[in-house]
């Protein structure tokens, strides 16, 4: 793709999305812009915000006849997108669209399909995570395009875009991440990982003097909480032939825990008070009590001077102002289980619970099981840092909004900093500070943007995980004993974007014109796999991803057939995974299209 005029970062988060551009024309290269996206705030009034919302609100018939909830570009206003659509959203639950990334990456459900809002109204016709994705992108598309992309070649879906994904996407995730985008119209993107772009901020901010506040072998924690996930990345700093640089060295698996669970977990503690007050809320009031409470703690979090936040829901009755149920956010609460149910002091042994699952389940999110992030961070530590002898952990950068709040940010701080107490070493264990904790992926993914033209330091690391095929061990069938598989490093830890590779000296045998089965499968605790190498006992350190269902045709042999393959793998320069199964015999080549059924 040619030069654009303008570079474009796109922060496409679970709680709020952020758009940032440099404007290469203006003689300040190097000066990162944050757009403010128009959007609803009131019906009949559009306000311009550095924070979109993710939220999209299904308007009723009648409010869209009242007029107002229509954007210059959208005159149907079927979709009200933004901070409109989360203050209303949380007074209609049913009609309400919330954490379409964290669906995004849900392995269990068809995310093609439409399933949100998950408790649909009976007359809102549902959409898929990949759409409603879309639909964000879509919305701050059209907000630049009718401000500063009117000319020809200043369209957004024109410029050099690039869009931010949790470090721990899979293949999967980040191949639909690309789909949504592309439906948006935005097709000449980059895929960027959300810690890497937030250290990007960071040393953006810092220019020349970051090489003065890191020395070379110092291992730096990103640890980063947003409203759905929590990602931890380690980046390496490194000195070649004099020359500092930086490497990403670990990822950790994806959590679903974030602010969504905080916001709940306090939703639960005032639905007890009103509760023992004679009033038991039924599930549309909780839903609307769980958003409601969102803002309240974000008022609480976001302002030291704030020690109480009332929160109103509707009762059941007819009478508005009769039927309203009021309570009361205070400070005490939010601190004191944030910090004892999510962010609980704990040691480097500590491990996240385990409990028994109950078979069935409501269709929702995979939460974690433990609500406890330190002890996450305390087995992501154990697991990589412990790795990294040479280089033990020295320093933190927080990012997410969660660490808005000082005293969330100590308390994971004193953790860490205990742990490399424990470890015996020498290292001052220490804190480096990046911009704003809203702003800061947008912002960093721009910064990589220009690095890649202008030339600069730039994190080494490739994919953040390692991929699997399996494949079925060669033995005599004993009844009632499943076949044997084994796991077949195809794409090793680190394997950078724009490349390729393979196993020329190794075949295997495909079945080819009858429906066959691919399991495909990641790790990021196994980095000295290499391609080729096969894993026996694999479960307790390789995760299944998805499962491939397709039919190899093959004109002119029979079904069933064996032919012998070899095995291509190439990482897109966006960083998605395709998988080519070659058969040089028969001069036929089949392509592993991923199925995002899960």
């Amino acid at each position: 793709m040619a030069e654009t005029r303008f570079i474009a970062g796109i922060d496409l988060g679970t709680t709020n999305c952020v758009l940032s551009y440099i404007d290469t024309q203006t003689g300040e290269e190097e000066a990162v812009n944050i757009f403010r996206i128009p959007q609803i705030t009131a019906p009949g009034e559009i306000e311009e915000k550095e924070l979109l919302p993710s939220f999209i609100y299904i308007p009723t018939t009648i409010e869209k006849e009242g007029g107002g909830l229509t954007m210059p570009w959208d005159p149907f206003g079927d979709r009200v997108i933004g901070s409109y659509a989360r203050t209303r959203g949380a007074e209609v639950p049913g009609r309400l669209i919330a954490s379409a990334k964290s669906w995004l990456c849900h392995q269990g459900v068809d995310r093609t399909a439409p399933l949100l809002p998950v408790d649909a109204a009976e007359d809102v016709e549902k959409i898929s995570p990949i759409a409603a994705s879309a639909s964000f992108l879509r919305h701050i598309k059209a907000a630049w395009n009718n401000t500063i992309g009117k000319e020809t070649g200043e369209r957004l879906e024109d410029q050099e875009v690039i869009l931010t994904i949790p470090a721990s996407f899979d293949a999967v995730a980040r191949d639909l991440t690309v789909r949504a985008a592309a439906s948006a119209g935005l097709e000449h993107l980059t895929l960027l990982e959300e810690p890497q772009a937030a250290f990007y901020a960071w040393l953006n901010a810092a220019g020349d003097e970051w090489k003065e506040q890191v020395s070379e072998g110092d291992l730096i924690l990103v640890c980063d909480v947003g409203g759905g996930t929590t990602d931890f990345s380690l980046i390496r700093v490194t000195n070649e032939d004099g020359i500092m640089g930086l490497e990403r060295v670990a990822v950790g698996d994806h959590i679903l825990l974030g602010g969504d669970n905080m916001d709940l977990a306090l939703a639960y503690v005032l639905a007890q008070e009103i509760e023992q007050k004679g009033t038991k809320l039924d599930s549309s009031q909780m839903e609307t009590l769980w958003h409601n409470v969102r803002l309240a703690k974000e008022k609480i979090l976001s302002d030291s001077s704030v020690e109480s936040v009332p929160v109103v829901i509707p009762g059941r009755g007819s009478g508005l102002v009769g039927g309203t149920i009021r309570s009361e956010l205070t400070r005490g609460q939010v601190e004191s289980l944030l910090m004892e149910g999510f962010l609980p002091a704990c040691d480097l042994e500590a491990s996240p619970a385990q409990g028994a699952r109950i078979g069935l389940q409501e269709m929702g999110l995979p939460y974690a099981s433990d609500s406890a992030i330190t002890k996450y961070l305390a087995q992501f530590i154990r697991n990589h840092a412990g790795k990294q002898e040479e280089t033990p952990l020295s320093a933190v950068l927080f990012n997410g909004g969660v660490f808005k709040s000082a005293i969330i940010r100590k308390r994971v701080f004193d953790n860490l900093k205990s742990w490399t107490e424990q470890s015996g070493t020498d290292t001052e264990f220490r804190e480096i500070t990046g911009p704003d904790l809203d702003l800061a992926v947008s912002q960093g993914a721009v910064a990589f943007g220009y690095l890649n033209r202008s030339g600069g330091v730039k994190i080494k690391g490739g994919t953040a995980q390692s991929y699997y095929i399996g494949i079925e061990g060669s033995r005599l069938a004993i009844p009632g004993m499943p076949p044997v598989i084994r796991a077949l490093c195809v794409v090793p830890q680190g394997m950078e974007e724009g490349t390729t590779a393979s196993l020329p000296d190794r075949t295997f045998g495909l079945v080819v014109g009858q429906p066959v089965e691919f399991k495909f499968m990641a790790s990021t605790l196994r980095p000295e796999d290499k391609i080729g190498d096969i894993i026996d006992n694999w479960q307790d350190t390789i995760e299944p991803v998805t499962t491939i269902s397709t039919e190899m045709n093959a004109p002119g042999l029979d079904p069933g057939t064996l032919i012998p393959v070899r095995l291509e793998a190439e990482i897109t320069e966006v960083g998605t995974l395709a998988l080519y199964l070659v058969s040089d015999e028969k001069n036929l080549q089949f392509k592993l299209e991923f199925d995002v059924r899960g």
